[in-house]
């Protein structure tokens, strides 16, 4: 199973959490947003100069820091085994 970071995911593309490598504050407040390894995850929009990506999860839209993106491992969609 092939595993990228979110924040390298383009806009429209869909993926799976895989893992979460964070300190327990954000992991916490993370996992209270919905950010649970095996949930589906779609990135909606990339904001311009390296501004916060919008992601959904369910029915749920958030917008991420791309630095807390960069913590986050997913397994793109197409790509499970």
């Amino acid at each position: 199973m092939t595993t990228v970071r979110l924040s390298t995911l383009k806009p429209g593309d869909s993926a799976t959490i895989a893992a979460l490598h964070t300190d327990e504050a954000l992991y916490h407040r993370l996992a209270a947003m919905g950010f649970r390894i095996g949930k589906r995850i779609d990135l909606v929009r990339r904001a311009k100069f390296a501004g916060p990506l919008h992601v959904r999860i369910g029915t749920t839209d958030i917008m991420l820091r791309r630095s807390d993106a960069q913590h986050i491992d997913v397994t793109p969609a197409g790509m499970a085994e």
